[in-house]
C-alpha cells in the first residue's frame, strides 16, 4: 500500500462523497497518506471539510453535479464513506470514468435498498426479519396485523433513522406510515418484524471475494422516541462465542448475495433472545460504519480500515498481512455525545477530557449557532469519544468519565 505521495511526485486525487462526522476518520486518513482531498457536501459548515485540500458545495447524492465535479477535477479515485446512498453514485460514476472501485453498479446498487437486500436474501437463505412491502397507507394496517406488534415501519432507501419508526399500538401506524412515506424515495415502504434481542455489527473487509471479519461490536442504543441511535459501539461483543460466529456467518452470506466481493462491509445483525432463532441480517451497508467503527477497529485490531478502503478506491494492491487482525487492547469502544437541546454557545472541558486515562480521541461535531434538537436520529449526536482499555468495561467507563468532563452550552434557539 502506497503511504503517501514521494516528494516531487503529484498526488493521487480522490474525491469523497460527503464531510460530515460519519466522512472524519477516512477523510483524516486521507490527508495524512498525502492524497489531494477534494470533498463534497452541502453543508458548507461540514467538519470534515478541514481536511480537503478542495471543497465543494454540492450534495453527495447530486449524481449529475458529482460526475460533472469528477470529470472537471480529473480524480484519480471516488469514494463514500459512512453515507449508503451515494455508494450507488460513487460505483456508477468510477464505472462511468474508468476509475478503479470496489463494487460493481449493480451491487452498489442493491447494497443501497432495504429491499432489494430482503429479495436477496430470501432467495440465498440469509435469515432477516419478516417483512411486508407497502405501497399505501391502506396496506399497513393488514400488514402490521401479519407481522404484528410491535413492528418497524421504515423507508427502504433511507438511513439514519430517517422514515424509520417503532410502532407498539395501532393508533400510532398512521403517523409512523406518514413519516416512511415522506421520507422514502421510491414511495412505498416496509412493516418489519421488530426482533426483541441485541444488535450488534460485523464490520469487515472483503479481498478477491473472501470475507474477513474483523470487529464485532454491541450497539447500545437510545431509548424511544430515539429508536435505532447508537449511543455507543463497545467491543468486543458481550455475546456467547457461538452466538457471534452465527452472527458473522450471517453477514458474510448476506454480503455474497449481493455480490460484495470487495472492499469494506458494515452489517448490522439483530441477535434474538430466543437461542433457537438464529441471528437475522438487518441490512448491509457496502462501506465503513458512519460511527467512526473504523478507527476502533484499529485500535483493537491493529487493521486499517480507513487505509483499505482508499486503497480499494484506489485500484491499488492489498498485501494480505493488512487483513490479519492482531488483538492490540483488552476492550475499546466509541461512546457519542448528545447534547441539551438548544443554540451551542460553547464547549468546555475538552482539554479535561481529551486528558482522562485511556482516550485515543475525541471528537465535537458541530460548532456555535448550531441548533441541537431532542435525540432522535444519529444526525443528532453533538460528537463521539474513542477509548481503549482493559477490558470493554473499562473502555466504556473511561470514554463516561471523558463525556462526563463536556459541557455542552446551550441556549433557547430563537423561535
Amino acid at each position: 500500500m502506497v503511504e503517501g505521495a514521494p516528494p516531487g511526485r503529484i498526488p493521487k486525487r480522490i474525491l469523497v462523497l460527503g464531510a460530515g462526522p460519519a466522512q472524519l476518520g477516512l477523510l483524516a486518513a486521507a490527508r495524512d497518506r498525502g492524497l489531494f482531498v477534494i470533498a463534497a457536501d452541502r453543508d458548507p459548515a461540514a467538519p470534515g471539510f478541514r481536511y480537503a485540500d478542495r471543497r465543494a458545495i454540492i450534495s453527495a447524492e447530486d449524481e449529475a453535479g458529482i460526475d460533472r465535479l469528477a470529470g472537471a477535477e480529473r480524480v484519480d479515485g471516488i469514494i463514500s464513506p459512512g453515507i449508503d446512498w451515494p455508494v450507488g453514485i460513487a460505483a456508477r460514476i468510477a464505472a462511468r470514468y474508468g476509475l478503479p472501485h470496489p463494487l460493481t453498479p449493480a451491487s452498489a446498487t442493491l447494497s443501497t435498498s432495504k429491499l432489494r437486500q430482503r429479495e436477496r436474501f430470501a432467495e440465498a437463505g440469509v435469515p432477516h426479519p419478516r417483512y411486508r412491502v407497502c405501497g399505501s397507507r391502506d396496506d399497513s394496517a393488514a400488514a402490521a396485523e401479519e407481522i404484528g406488534l410491535p413492528c418497524v415501519v421504515k423507508a427502504p432507501d433511507r438511513q439514519g433513522q430517517r422514515g424509520l419508526s417503532v410502532v407498539e399500538e395501532p393508533g400510532s401506524l398512521p403517523a409512523a406510515v406518514s413519516q416512511a412515506l415522506a421520507a422514502s424515495r421510491v414511495g412505498g415502504f416496509l412493516v418489519e418484524e421488530l426482533i426483541d434481542g441485541r444488535e450488534i455489527t460485523v464490520n469487515a473487509f472483503s479481498r478477491g471475494g473472501r470475507y474477513h471479519p474483523l470487529t464485532v461490536t454491541d450497539r447500545l442504543t437510545a431509548e424511544l422516541p430515539a429508536f435505532g441511535v447508537a449511543l455507543a459501539h463497545a467491543w468486543p461483543s458481550s455475546l456467547e462465542p457461538a452466538r457471534i460466529g452465527a452472527a458473522i456467518q450471517a453477514a458474510g452470506a448476506a454480503a455474497a448475495a449481493l455480490g460484495i466481493e470487495e472492499g469494506p462491509t458494515y452489517t448490522q445483525v439483530l441477535v434474538p433472545g430466543d437461542d433457537s432463532r438464529p441471528p437475522a441480517v438487518g441490512e448491509v451497508a457496502a462501506r465503513l460504519g458512519g460511527g467512526h467503527d473504523a478507527e476502533l477497529c484499529l485500535a483493537a485490531l491493529g487493521v486499517d480500515l480507513n487505509g483499505l478502503a482508499l486503497a480499494t478506491a484506489l485500484g491499488e494492491e492489498i498485501e494480505p498481512e493488512a487483513l490479519e487482525p492482531v488483538e492490540r487492547v483488552g476492550g475499546a469502544c466509541v461512546k457519542f455525545l448528545v447534547a441539551p437541546a438548544g443554540e451551542l454557545e460553547s464547549v468546555d472541558g475538552i482539554e479535561d477530557a481529551e486528558a482522562c486515562e485511556g482516550i485515543l480521541d475525541l471528537r465535537v461535531y458541530r460548532r456555535p449557532g448550531h441548533v441541537f434538537g431532542e435525540l432522535r436520529r444519529g444526525s443528532d449526536r453533538a460528537g463521539a469519544v474513542i477509548a481503549v482499555g482493559d477490558s470493554r468495561e473499562q473502555a466504556l467507563e473511561r470514554a463516561q468519565r471523558a463525556a462526563d468532563s463536556l459541557r455542552f452550552n446551550t441556549v433557547a434557539a430563537a423561535a
